[in-house]
């Protein structure tokens, strides 16, 4: 399995439209075959930031994900908003267990 941690900074203020990609991305992501959680979510502390959350089956389903039109779209929008700063770290791992 593939996990996907992260946060993604945006510059302050950024504005609804990114909030808005988001939200189509994550519907689209979460559709896709291979995806176990795709999940974007506010850091309470400083809503600025933004910290991300994926499992994949394996890097196949995540490779697909990266050449699919909703994600070509994703860059797109970000790269027209004010500037974003991102810490995302890939691990290959199990399915964990229970606490």
């Amino acid at each position: 399995m593939i996990q996907i941690n992260g946060t993604i900074k945006l510059a302050s203020g950024s504005g609804q439209e990114i909030i808005d990609a988001l939200i189509k991305m994550a519907h689209a992501s979460r559709a896709e075959d291979g995806c176990l959680d795709y999940t974007f979510a506010r850091d309470l502390t400083d809503p600025d930031t933004l910290v991300l959350y994926e499992r994949w089956r394996d890097r196949a389903a995540l490779d697909a994900h990266f050449v699919s039109p909703h994600m070509a779209e994703f860059q797109k929008a970000l790269a027209a908003g004010p500037g974003a700063e991102r810490n995302i770290r890939l691990y290959e791992t199990d399915d964990g267990q229970p606490l």
